[in-house]
Parts: structure tokens; sequence; C-alpha cells
């Protein structure tokens, strides 16, 4: 019995060694991604601040509690079933209580829960207090409490849920689109190589490295939504009659996705969001076609999307 053990804790120490390997070596593969990976067991890789900030987060303080967690559980069921067992035990002991136990099973997890809330409180804060230019984010160090620094939001996107789709608006350009999710054949014809079931008709257009102000809502006769881009950190609930916001400044370009993430309806697995990321240059000359035509024909000032 005591081999088997040691042969467990041998096979799980081994593999929390191989962890973040397997991580990175995933994360090398989809380097150019927006989107999830088949087989993927990791965080999608992060464009922004907030990502950087939720990444090593999670990856540094929660990885740790949690590791160190398990491995002291598991490391009294094994003490306790190899000490304590009817055979090595026949006769148990009659005392029911223990005071500095009890004390300590209280007092740790409290510790641990602060431990875990302080930077916590911090990322979320900074997903929803948009930028200044003046305040400080957390950036990929979740302790330094002021690192990054975020330039004031350029752009004010405002994406409302609809049954079961987006529609988006440039708020101070009074242009709007509509987003749709490609049917298979479509997409396949259309965009082959983007991903099933997240590829669109019409991408939402923003430049690089520029602070977008994002407004979120839903249609005031419909339901709940949650505009969630994991690539960019932001998730935030959509509700008619209420207006939500959060904000992102991507640092680099290609498409990046996120689906609805509140449970909407028959449709809910179908209204993936699809950001497109382009250089300011090409941003600027999308804009204008934009004023002066219509999607289709800012849309042809870019590469096409295979």
């Amino acid at each position: 019995m005591t081999g088997l053990f040691l042969k467990m804790g041998a096979l799980s120490a081994a593999a929390m060694a191989l962890a973040p390997v397997l991580a990175a070596a995933q994360e090398e593969a989809g380097s150019t991604a927006g989107h999830p990976l088949p087989g993927q067991f990791h965080l999608q890789r992060s464009v922004t601040p907030i990502m950087d900030s939720i990444t090593a987060f999670h990856d540094g303080i929660l990885m740790w509690s949690i590791s160190l967690i398990v491995a002291l559980v598991l490391g009294l069921l094994v003490w306790i079933m190899i000490r304590y067992n009817a055979k090595r035990n026949p006769v148990p002991a009659a005392f029911t209580h223990n005071t500095l136990v009890e004390i300590a099973w209280t007092v740790l997890p409290i510790v641990v829960l602060i431990v875990i809330a302080i930077p916590s409180f911090g990322v979320l804060s900074d997903q929803l207090t948009t930028p200044d230019g003046e305040r400080k984010y957390l950036g990929s160090n979740i302790f330094s409490f002021g690192e990054v620094e975020v330039p004031a939001p350029e752009l004010t996107i405002k994406a409302t849920g609809q049954q079961w789709y987006w529609d988006y608006e440039y708020v101070d350009q009074g242009l709007a689109l509509t987003s749709i999710m490609m049917d298979e054949p479509t997409r396949t014809a259309a965009k082959p190589n983007q991903p099933r079931l997240l590829a669109v008709d019409n991408e939402l257009v923003v430049p690089v490295d520029t602070t977008v102000r994002v407004q979120v809502t839903a249609d005031p006769m419909g339901v709940i939504h949650a505009f969630a881009v994991p690539s960019f950190g932001i998730k935030i609930d959509a509700v008619p009659g209420r207006l939500n916001e959060t904000w992102f400044n991507a640092r680099e370009t290609g498409i990046f996705y996120g689906q609805c993430s509140e449970l909407c309806g028959k449709d809910h697995a179908f209204m993936p969001i699809a950001v497109r990321v382009v250089t300011k240059d090409e941003f600027t000359a999308y804009l204008a076609a934009f004023e002066g035509g219509d999607y289709a024909a800012a849309n042809a000032t870019l590469a096409a999307v295979q």
C-alpha cells in the first residue's frame, strides 16, 4: 500500500513539473491564434494589460495556492489512511475536539482568501475603470499596484446583444454594423481558415495600441447576454435597459474571438464575437470608407479574411 502511494506521489509531482512546460509549448504552438485551440487547457494568449494581470494572477497566486492545498489535503489523507486504519490503530481515541486544530483550520482559510482577494479586487477594479491617461494599471505584476500606463480612450464602441447576434456602433462616428455567425457552408466557402462556430460575416474593426471604451447593453425587449473576449480579458453583462462599460487596449493585430457567456436562450451558443485589430493607418482608411459608404466598402480596404 505504501509503495502505491509513493508511486502516485511521484506521478503527481512529475505532472505538476511538466504542466508549465506543456502550457508554454501549447501557447507557442498557438501564438497567432485569437481563439481556443484543440486540446487547450491553459488560458488564451494575452494581448492586453488586463489579460496580462489575469494570466499572472492565475499562473501565480491561484496555481500555487491550489497546488499547496491539494498537496496538504492529499498528504493528510494518506497519513490518516496509513496511521489510523483499523489494523494499526485497533482502539480509536476517545476525544472529539482539539481547540488548536479548530482555530488553525478556521484561520488558515481566511488568510488564504485574503491573499487571493487583494490582487483579484485590483484586477476587477482595472477591468471596470476606464483609463483616463493618468491612472496606472496592475499589468503583469499584480502586486505592483501601478506599473502599466494606459492612454485615455480614443474610440468608443457600443455593443448591443440581440437574439441571437451582436450589433456594434462606432458611437462618435455614428456608424453601425451587425455581426452574425456564419453557417458552415458559408464559412467553408468564404473564410475556410477561420474557426467553426466563431467566424462571423462582419468583424468589429478596431486599431492596435489604442484604448477602446466598450459600452455594453442588450435590446430593451430582449434578454441578458454577456460580452466576453478571453484574449482581451474582458467579460461584462449586457443587460436590457442598462449600459455597462469596460475597455481594452490590444497590442497585436489579428482577429480575436469571444462568445456570449450568459445563458440567453436557444441560440446562445451561436452568437460569437469577432474583433479584428488592424494598424492605425488601416483603421483610418477603413473608417473613411465606412463614413462614405457601407461596411462592405470599408471592409474592402482591409486584407481579405481567409
